[in-house]
Formats: structure tokens, C-alpha cells, sequence
């Protein structure tokens, strides 16, 4: 089906912003990178509504609230300070998360779960290594690392059972927050880490996105809900 030409134009502009937001968080522009941060996701968010106007799926209403989430884990950390900031941010994004999860669950079965030990062990391994190195850092703030830890791992295995794009996608959000939890609370250093964050989230989100569309074209996506075309 083709896109409706609002939706690229809102395509083409989250291009333009996200590189404009990439370029600031690269030359530490932050006050241009956190104005642009503000506009990805509800232009992100845009799109998909508009590409899913004759039929929305579960899993495309789903999709839209969790980046609804993203973008409050995006910008109301701007408003506090602190040990604060970091907490709204995890708590927006954990919301984020269990939405993805919750949308993903009716693909479980399809899902490197049902594959078996060996497909799944990268995922658990990745976890455990990420919450080891974060550990000793994280202060009083461990207890919602390992809660935001274990949801962003379930995120991105029940994200396998999808199709390859929310497969990719999910993979590539829990890279982009470990790199986060790595730089907030481990001696790692990641040189432009903000930038390397901000442009892995961003591909991350797109790609759950246009898996989402892609899906939702698909005869078999539970739950289609007749929205009203006009």
C-alpha cells in the first residue's frame, strides 16, 4: 500500500531533524540536540499513525503509546535535575518498554523462545554482562537498572517473534540503552556517546516502526481496528 504523502513528508522531515540532532550531539551543540530531540519521535509517531488510518492494528496502537512514552523519556528530563532527571527518563522509557512487550507477546510463540537455548543465550548473556559491568556504579539506583534491564531484554527477545525489521529494531534499542547504562554507570568511556546513543535509538525506533507497518499489511496481524478514514 502506498504511504500517504503527509506521512512522507513526516518521513523526510524526521530525516532532516535527526540529522540536524546528530550533528549537534557530535559538535556538543546542546541546545540545538535537545530542541531537535523533542520533534523525532511525534514525527516518528506521525507516520505510523497516518499509515495505519484504514486499519490499526493491537500492535500498532501498542507501538504508538510506547512512542508516546519515548518521546516524555526524551523530553521531561529536561525539567528536573539531578539523581531526578535520570529516574524519569528510566521511568518514561521503562513504560516504553513494557509496551513494546506487551505488544510483542501474542508473537512469543514465534520468538527465539520457542527456538530454543542456543538462539536464546546471546540475549541473556548480553543482559547479565551488562548488568554486571553496571552494577558496582549504580549506587542507589540499581534496583530500576536491574528492573529497566530485565524489561529491555524481554523487549527485544519477544521483539524476535515480530518480523526481521522489529527484530533488528529491538536488537538495536537494547544496544543503544546499554551504551547508556554503560556510560552512566561504568568506567567504560564510549567517545560521542551521545551521539552514537541518539543514533542508534533513532534507527532502532524506525525500524520497530516500519516492522509494525509491515506487519499490520499482513492478513494474519491480531486484532485490525476500523479507524474512522477522514
Amino acid at each position: 500500500m502506498p504511504r500517504p504523502l503527509l506521512s512522507v513528508a513526516l518521513l523526510g522531515l524526521l530525516s532532516a531533524v535527526t540529522g540536524v540532532h546528530l550533528w549537534a550531539q557530535w559538535m556538543a551543540q546542546g541546545r540545538v540536540a535537545d530542541g531537535t530531540q523533542w520533534l523525532l519521535m511525534p514525527l516518528l509517531a506521525g507516520a505510523l499513525w497516518l499509515d495505519t488510518r484504514s486499519g490499526r492494528s493491537r500492535l500498532a496502537r501498542l507501538t504508538l503509546l510506547a512512542l508516546v512514552f519515548s518521546w516524555l523519556g526524551d523530553a521531561l528530563p529536561g525539567f528536573f535535575s539531578g539523581d531526578a532527571d535520570f529516574l524519569v527518563m528510566v521511568g518514561c522509557f521503562l513504560l516504553a518498554q513494557l509496551t513494546y512487550v506487551n505488544a510483542f507477546l501474542p508473537y512469543a510463540d514465534r520468538s527465539v523462545l520457542h527456538v530454543g537455548r542456543i538462539a536464546l543465550a546471546p540475549y541473556v548473556v548480553f543482559v547479565i554482562v551488562l548488568v554486571t559491568l553496571c552494577a558496582a556504579g549504580a549506587g542507589v539506583l540499581l534496583i530500576p537498572v536491574l528492573i529497566y534491564g530485565g524489561c529491555l531484554g524481554a523487549m527485544a527477545v519477544l521483539a524476535t517473534g515480530v518480523n526481521g525489521l522489529v527484530w533488528v529494531g529491538g536488537t538495536t534499542f537494547l544496544v543503544s540503552d546499554a551504551m547508556i547504562a554503560l556510560d552512566a554507570f561504568s568506567d567504560l568511556e564510549i567517545p560521542h556517546s551521545d551521539f552514537w546513543v541518539m543514533l542508534t535509538y533513532v534507527v532502532a525506533q524506525v525500524l520497530i516502526v516500519l516492522g509494525v507497518e509491515e506487519k499490520a499489511e499482513q492478513p494474519t496481524d491480531p486484532s485490525p481496528v476500523p479507524t474512522d478514514p477522514s
